[in-house]
């Protein structure tokens, strides 16, 4: 017995480093393909006052894909400030702003779709420095009509219905 447990202590070993190695390998191939794709570059807007606005409203497109609804409220706040500098940006600031005051998150993402389309709006005027975004677009968002929302990432991840169809919508229009 006392003979045994040594070989079966070598046996264990030897099996779960087995495992390791070929987990370690997995992960080396993980990184190689990680590593032959460069990172995006980071969007930036020409105009900096728009460009702070956009900023705010990625923080708010985050807090909607999170379902956050108090996270919302405080980027809606920024949102509005922001615009205030911007010259025809009242309609961005007016929703902005009623999306911090709003009571529930439904009301958040009925008038987060107003506001994408302004702030789609407000970015292609703009143009951009850096970086690339996407138009998405979810069609049973805004009660089954369409909405669209800006992401710099193709993948989807959409504010309107979060963690309940989370990869619902399809990208339509790349701004460069």
């Amino acid at each position: 017995m006392k003979a045994g447990i040594p070989v079966l202590t070598m046996i264990l070993l030897a099996a779960c480093g087995g495992g390791n190695n070929n987990a370690a390998k997995e992960n080396a191939a993980a990184h190689e393909d990680h590593a032959t794709t460069a990172p995006a570059a980071p969007v930036k807007l020409k105009d900096e006052k728009a460009n702070g606005v956009y900023q705010h409203y990625v923080h708010l497109t985050t807090a909607l894909i999170n379902s956050d609804a108090a996270e919302a409220k405080v980027a809606g706040t920024a949102i509005a400030e922001s615009a205030k500098e911007l010259d025809n940006a009242a309609a961005i600031a007016d929703n902005a702003q009623k999306i911090a005051a709003a009571s529930s998150l439904a009301d958040q993402r009925e008038l987060y779709a107003l506001l994408s389309k302004d702030v789609i709006a407000l970015v292609k005027s703009s143009g951009l420095s850096s970086g690339e975004l996407y138009v998405d677009y979810c069609p049973m968002a805004n009660n089954d009509k369409g909405a669209n929302w800006l992401s710099a990432a193709a993948e989807i991840k959409n504010p309107y219905f979060g963690d309940q169809m989370l990869t619902c919508g399809e990208v339509e229009e790349t701004i460069k």
